[in-house]
Protein backbone atom coordinates (compact mmCIF):
# COMPACT_ATOMS: atom_id res chain seq x y z
CA UNK A 1 0.00 0.00 0.00
CA UNK A 2 1.17 3.68 -1.14
CA UNK A 3 1.54 6.21 1.73
CA UNK A 4 -1.26 8.20 -0.72
CA UNK A 5 -3.39 5.31 -0.27
CA UNK A 6 -3.38 4.45 3.38
CA UNK A 7 -3.98 8.13 3.49
CA UNK A 8 -6.57 7.82 1.69
CA UNK A 9 -8.19 5.19 3.45
CA UNK A 10 -7.58 6.27 7.08
CA UNK A 11 -8.77 10.02 6.63
CA UNK A 12 -11.93 10.78 4.48
CA UNK A 13 -10.91 14.01 2.73
CA UNK A 14 -7.65 12.86 1.87
CA UNK A 15 -8.18 11.31 -1.51
CA UNK A 16 -10.35 14.94 -3.00
CA UNK A 17 -8.35 17.41 -4.27
CA UNK A 18 -7.89 20.84 -2.93
CA UNK A 19 -11.58 22.93 -2.12
CA UNK A 20 -13.30 19.72 -3.67
CA UNK A 21 -16.73 18.91 -2.07
CA UNK A 22 -17.68 15.22 -1.60
CA UNK A 23 -20.92 14.33 -3.00
CA UNK A 24 -23.88 13.70 -0.78
CA UNK A 25 -27.21 12.44 -1.12
CA UNK A 26 -29.38 13.88 1.87
CA UNK A 27 -26.45 14.40 3.53
CA UNK A 28 -24.84 11.27 2.64
CA UNK A 29 -21.48 11.18 1.25
CA UNK A 30 -20.65 9.29 -1.62
CA UNK A 31 -19.81 9.03 -5.49
CA UNK A 32 -16.48 8.43 -6.87
CA UNK A 33 -14.33 10.23 -4.24
CA UNK A 34 -15.78 7.86 -1.35
CA UNK A 35 -15.54 4.65 -3.93
CA UNK A 36 -12.24 5.47 -4.28
CA UNK A 37 -11.19 5.58 -0.44
CA UNK A 38 -13.00 1.98 -0.39
CA UNK A 39 -10.43 0.81 -3.08
CA UNK A 40 -7.70 2.30 -0.91
CA UNK A 41 -8.66 0.24 1.96
CA UNK A 42 -8.25 -2.84 0.33
CA UNK A 43 -4.86 -1.84 -0.89
CA UNK A 44 -3.00 -3.95 1.86
CA UNK A 45 0.31 -3.08 2.50
CA UNK A 46 2.74 -6.39 2.52
CA UNK A 47 4.93 -5.93 5.52
CA UNK A 48 6.49 -9.38 4.95
CA UNK A 49 6.55 -12.84 3.00
CA UNK A 50 2.43 -13.63 3.48
CA UNK A 51 2.36 -11.12 5.63
CA UNK A 52 -0.44 -7.70 5.14
CA UNK A 53 -1.64 -4.82 7.23
CA UNK A 54 -4.77 -3.35 6.64
CA UNK A 55 -6.23 -0.14 8.50
CA UNK A 56 -9.75 0.90 8.97
CA UNK A 57 -11.62 4.62 7.74
CA UNK A 58 -11.47 7.31 10.43
CA UNK A 59 -15.07 7.40 10.84
CA UNK A 60 -15.62 4.15 11.99
CA UNK A 61 -17.89 2.92 14.48
CA UNK A 62 -16.78 1.69 17.60
CA UNK A 63 -15.47 -1.88 15.93
CA UNK A 64 -14.10 -2.60 12.18
CA UNK A 65 -17.58 -3.96 9.95
CA UNK A 66 -17.62 -7.14 9.44
CA UNK A 67 -18.07 -6.60 5.24
CA UNK A 68 -14.07 -4.72 5.33
CA UNK A 69 -12.28 -7.19 7.25
CA UNK A 70 -13.54 -10.11 5.30
CA UNK A 71 -12.84 -8.05 1.65
CA UNK A 72 -8.89 -7.17 3.31
CA UNK A 73 -8.85 -11.16 4.09
CA UNK A 74 -9.27 -11.55 0.57
CA UNK A 75 -7.12 -9.51 -0.64
CA UNK A 76 -4.35 -10.62 1.43
CA UNK A 77 -4.99 -14.53 0.19
CA UNK A 78 -5.47 -13.59 -3.41
CA UNK A 79 -2.29 -11.81 -3.38
CA UNK A 80 -0.66 -14.72 -3.28
CA UNK A 81 -2.14 -16.55 -5.98
CA UNK A 82 -1.40 -16.42 -9.40
CA UNK A 83 -3.58 -14.20 -11.02
CA UNK A 84 -5.48 -17.08 -13.43
CA UNK A 85 -6.62 -18.51 -10.58
CA UNK A 86 -9.59 -17.02 -9.45
CA UNK A 87 -11.24 -17.15 -6.07
CA UNK A 88 -14.64 -19.76 -6.23
CA UNK A 89 -15.08 -19.78 -2.64
CA UNK A 90 -14.48 -18.50 0.83
CA UNK A 91 -15.40 -19.63 4.59
CA UNK A 92 -14.82 -17.28 7.15
CA UNK A 93 -15.23 -17.04 10.74
CA UNK A 94 -15.75 -13.73 13.15
CA UNK A 95 -13.90 -14.29 15.75
CA UNK A 96 -13.67 -10.98 18.29
CA UNK A 97 -14.69 -7.63 17.21
CA UNK A 98 -12.01 -5.59 15.47
CA UNK A 99 -11.01 -2.29 16.89
CA UNK A 100 -10.81 0.37 14.30
CA UNK A 101 -8.14 2.50 15.59
CA UNK A 102 -5.47 -0.29 15.25
CA UNK A 103 -4.12 -1.83 11.94
CA UNK A 104 -5.51 -5.09 11.03
CA UNK A 105 -2.71 -7.40 10.40
CA UNK A 106 -3.01 -10.52 8.37
CA UNK A 107 -0.82 -13.74 7.91
CA UNK A 108 -1.80 -15.93 5.24
CA UNK A 109 -0.96 -19.77 5.56
CA UNK A 110 -0.31 -21.22 2.05
CA UNK A 111 -2.30 -24.47 2.12
CA UNK A 112 -1.67 -26.31 -1.19
CA UNK A 113 -1.05 -25.07 -4.69
CA UNK A 114 -2.59 -27.99 -6.64
CA UNK A 115 -2.86 -28.64 -10.91
CA UNK A 116 -6.20 -26.84 -10.97
CA UNK A 117 -6.73 -25.45 -7.22
CA UNK A 118 -5.09 -23.53 -4.46
CA UNK A 119 -6.29 -23.21 -1.42
CA UNK A 120 -5.12 -20.30 1.24
CA UNK A 121 -6.06 -19.61 5.09
CA UNK A 122 -5.81 -16.04 6.28
CA UNK A 123 -5.89 -14.84 10.06
CA UNK A 124 -6.22 -11.18 11.16
CA UNK A 125 -4.38 -10.45 13.78
CA UNK A 126 -5.01 -7.39 16.52
CA UNK A 127 -3.29 -6.90 19.96
CA UNK A 128 -1.86 -10.05 19.67
CA UNK A 129 -5.26 -12.51 19.52
CA UNK A 130 -6.81 -13.48 15.94
CA UNK A 131 -10.34 -11.85 15.35
CA UNK A 132 -10.55 -13.31 11.52
CA UNK A 133 -10.44 -16.66 10.17
CA UNK A 134 -11.00 -17.01 6.06
CA UNK A 135 -10.54 -19.90 4.05
CA UNK A 136 -10.36 -19.82 0.45
CA UNK A 137 -10.03 -21.61 -2.25
CA UNK A 138 -8.77 -20.41 -6.27
CA UNK A 139 -9.40 -22.52 -9.56
CA UNK A 140 -8.28 -22.40 -13.17
CA UNK A 141 -11.14 -21.49 -15.04
CA UNK A 142 -12.17 -24.80 -16.50
CA UNK A 143 -15.33 -25.72 -19.16
CA UNK A 144 -17.99 -28.07 -17.12
CA UNK A 145 -21.81 -28.20 -17.03
CA UNK A 146 -23.18 -24.99 -16.94
CA UNK A 147 -27.15 -24.07 -15.43
CA UNK A 148 -28.57 -21.31 -12.81
CA UNK A 149 -31.81 -20.34 -11.31
CA UNK A 150 -33.63 -17.64 -12.95
CA UNK A 151 -33.83 -13.99 -10.98
CA UNK A 152 -36.85 -12.94 -9.53
CA UNK A 153 -38.76 -10.35 -11.96
CA UNK A 154 -38.07 -6.59 -9.97
CA UNK A 155 -38.16 -3.47 -10.81
CA UNK A 156 -35.21 -1.50 -12.62
CA UNK A 157 -32.68 0.00 -9.90
CA UNK A 158 -33.56 3.51 -11.54
CA UNK A 159 -37.23 3.67 -10.86
CA UNK A 160 -36.17 2.82 -7.19
CA UNK A 161 -35.59 5.53 -4.78
CA UNK A 162 -31.81 6.12 -3.59
CA UNK A 163 -30.48 5.49 -0.33
CA UNK A 164 -30.53 9.00 0.66
CA UNK A 165 -34.23 9.55 -0.58
CA UNK A 166 -35.15 6.39 1.91
CA UNK A 167 -33.74 8.02 4.94
CA UNK A 168 -35.94 11.01 4.41
CA UNK A 169 -38.90 8.17 5.78
CA UNK A 170 -37.06 8.13 9.16
CA UNK A 171 -37.61 11.39 10.34
CA UNK A 172 -35.70 11.46 14.00
CA UNK A 173 -34.72 8.05 13.74
CA UNK A 174 -32.62 8.38 11.01
CA UNK A 175 -29.37 9.79 12.92
CA UNK A 176 -29.28 5.95 14.64
CA UNK A 177 -29.02 4.45 11.28
CA UNK A 178 -25.75 6.67 10.81
CA UNK A 179 -26.91 8.61 8.65
CA UNK A 180 -23.72 10.63 7.80
CA UNK A 181 -21.54 7.59 7.21
CA UNK A 182 -19.81 7.28 3.96
CA UNK A 183 -21.19 5.09 1.59
CA UNK A 184 -19.43 3.71 -1.49
CA UNK A 185 -21.96 1.09 -2.29
CA UNK A 186 -25.02 2.56 -4.40
CA UNK A 187 -28.06 0.54 -2.49
CA UNK A 188 -31.46 0.65 -3.65
CA UNK A 189 -34.38 -1.19 -1.66
CA UNK A 190 -36.66 -3.11 -3.85
CA UNK A 191 -39.18 -4.54 -0.91
CA UNK A 192 -39.04 -1.95 1.64
CA UNK A 193 -36.46 -1.21 4.07
CA UNK A 194 -36.98 -2.88 7.75
CA UNK A 195 -36.38 0.33 8.96
CA UNK A 196 -39.60 1.10 7.61
CA UNK A 197 -42.01 -1.47 7.71
CA UNK A 198 -41.44 -2.15 11.61
CA UNK A 199 -43.62 0.41 12.20
CA UNK A 200 -46.08 -2.05 11.05
CA UNK A 201 -45.00 -5.07 12.46
CA UNK A 202 -43.07 -8.65 11.02
CA UNK A 203 -43.16 -9.23 7.39
CA UNK A 204 -41.79 -12.20 4.96
CA UNK A 205 -38.21 -12.85 5.55
CA UNK A 206 -36.91 -11.54 2.38
CA UNK A 207 -35.08 -8.44 1.41
CA UNK A 208 -34.19 -7.39 -2.20
CA UNK A 209 -31.92 -4.91 -2.75
CA UNK A 210 -29.82 -3.79 -6.03
CA UNK A 211 -26.37 -2.68 -5.60
CA UNK A 212 -23.39 -1.22 -7.04
CA UNK A 213 -19.91 0.20 -6.65
CA UNK A 214 -20.88 4.08 -6.33
CA UNK A 215 -18.21 4.88 -9.33
CA UNK A 216 -16.07 3.10 -11.48
CA UNK A 217 -13.46 0.48 -10.44
CA UNK A 218 -9.81 -0.62 -11.71
CA UNK A 219 -9.91 -3.39 -14.44
CA UNK A 220 -8.82 -6.18 -11.48
CA UNK A 221 -10.87 -9.36 -11.24
CA UNK A 222 -10.02 -9.32 -7.38
CA UNK A 223 -10.80 -6.51 -6.02
CA UNK A 224 -14.12 -7.00 -8.00
CA UNK A 225 -14.70 -10.05 -6.29
CA UNK A 226 -13.72 -8.38 -2.71
CA UNK A 227 -15.65 -5.27 -3.33
CA UNK A 228 -18.83 -8.02 -3.61
CA UNK A 229 -17.30 -9.47 -0.46
CA UNK A 230 -17.50 -6.05 1.50
CA UNK A 231 -20.87 -5.45 -0.15
CA UNK A 232 -22.26 -9.17 1.22
CA UNK A 233 -22.09 -7.80 4.68
CA UNK A 234 -24.08 -4.72 4.48
CA UNK A 235 -27.68 -5.79 4.28
CA UNK A 236 -27.90 -9.84 4.94
CA UNK A 237 -29.00 -10.16 8.23
CA UNK A 238 -32.13 -7.37 7.18
CA UNK A 239 -33.80 -10.63 5.78
CA UNK A 240 -34.31 -11.90 9.47
CA UNK A 241 -34.94 -8.36 11.15
CA UNK A 242 -37.62 -7.89 8.83
CA UNK A 243 -39.70 -11.18 10.14
CA UNK A 244 -39.86 -10.32 13.58
CA UNK A 245 -40.36 -6.09 12.98
CA UNK A 246 -37.44 -4.60 14.19
CA UNK A 247 -34.31 -3.04 13.10
CA UNK A 248 -30.71 -1.98 13.94
CA UNK A 249 -30.73 1.63 16.00
CA UNK A 250 -34.51 2.09 16.06
CA UNK A 251 -34.98 -0.92 18.52
CA UNK A 252 -32.95 -2.47 21.46
CA UNK A 253 -31.06 -4.80 18.86
CA UNK A 254 -27.54 -6.20 19.54
CA UNK A 255 -25.92 -8.35 16.51
CA UNK A 256 -22.52 -9.11 14.88
CA UNK A 257 -21.63 -11.51 12.46
CA UNK A 258 -20.69 -15.37 13.37
CA UNK A 259 -19.57 -16.91 10.02
CA UNK A 260 -20.01 -15.91 6.54
CA UNK A 261 -19.40 -18.05 3.62
CA UNK A 262 -19.20 -17.47 -0.47
CA UNK A 263 -19.67 -19.32 -3.19
CA UNK A 264 -18.88 -17.17 -7.13
CA UNK A 265 -20.11 -18.61 -9.76
CA UNK A 266 -19.40 -16.45 -12.72
CA UNK A 267 -17.63 -13.79 -13.75
CA UNK A 268 -18.91 -9.63 -13.16
CA UNK A 269 -18.36 -5.97 -12.17
CA UNK A 270 -19.16 -5.11 -8.98
CA UNK A 271 -19.38 -1.19 -10.64
CA UNK A 272 -21.81 -2.54 -12.33
CA UNK A 273 -25.76 -3.04 -11.03
CA UNK A 274 -26.52 -6.35 -9.46
CA UNK A 275 -29.55 -7.80 -7.42
CA UNK A 276 -29.11 -8.88 -3.81
CA UNK A 277 -31.71 -11.01 -3.28
CA UNK A 278 -31.92 -12.23 0.69
CA UNK A 279 -34.21 -14.22 2.25
CA UNK A 280 -34.04 -16.12 6.15
CA UNK A 281 -35.02 -19.98 6.76
CA UNK A 282 -34.88 -19.46 9.96
CA UNK A 283 -33.98 -18.30 13.47
CA UNK A 284 -33.34 -19.74 16.80
CA UNK A 285 -30.76 -19.63 20.27
CA UNK A 286 -30.63 -15.58 19.18
CA UNK A 287 -28.98 -16.91 15.93
CA UNK A 288 -30.36 -15.63 12.23
CA UNK A 289 -29.31 -17.70 9.05
CA UNK A 290 -29.68 -15.64 6.20
CA UNK A 291 -29.11 -16.36 2.42
CA UNK A 292 -28.48 -14.36 -0.17
CA UNK A 293 -28.01 -14.66 -4.06
CA UNK A 294 -26.48 -12.02 -6.51
CA UNK A 295 -27.87 -11.11 -9.82
CA UNK A 296 -26.46 -9.32 -12.29
CA UNK A 297 -28.71 -6.90 -14.61
CA UNK A 298 -29.15 -9.36 -17.49
CA UNK A 299 -30.24 -12.35 -14.63
CA UNK A 300 -26.98 -14.15 -14.72
CA UNK A 301 -26.27 -15.57 -11.09
CA UNK A 302 -23.11 -14.42 -9.90
CA UNK A 303 -22.27 -14.91 -6.40
CA UNK A 304 -24.12 -17.25 -3.53
CA UNK A 305 -23.48 -16.03 0.24
CA UNK A 306 -24.70 -17.44 3.65
CA UNK A 307 -24.36 -15.92 6.81
CA UNK A 308 -25.01 -16.68 10.18
CA UNK A 309 -25.46 -13.41 12.82
CA UNK A 310 -26.02 -13.21 16.69
CA UNK A 311 -29.36 -11.62 17.28
CA UNK A 312 -30.08 -10.38 20.22
CA UNK A 313 -33.49 -8.07 21.14
CA UNK A 314 -33.46 -6.65 24.85
CA UNK A 315 -36.91 -6.24 26.65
Amino acid sequence: MTEAARAAAADPGASQAPGSVPLTLDGVPHGQPVLDRLVALLDLEKIEENIFRGVSPADSSVRVFGGQVAGQALVAAGRTVPEERKVHSLHAYFIRPGDPRVPIVYEVDRIRDGRSFTTRRVIAVQHGKAIFSLSASFQLIEPGMEHAEPMPQVPDPESLPTFGERLEQLGADREKLGRDRQRPIDVRYVTDPPWITRESGPHEARNQVWMRADGKLPDDDLLHVCVLAYASDMTLLDSVLSRHGVYWGTDKVLGASLDHAMWFHRPFRADEWFLYDCVSPSASNARGLAQGRFFTRDGKLVATVVQEGLLRVLP
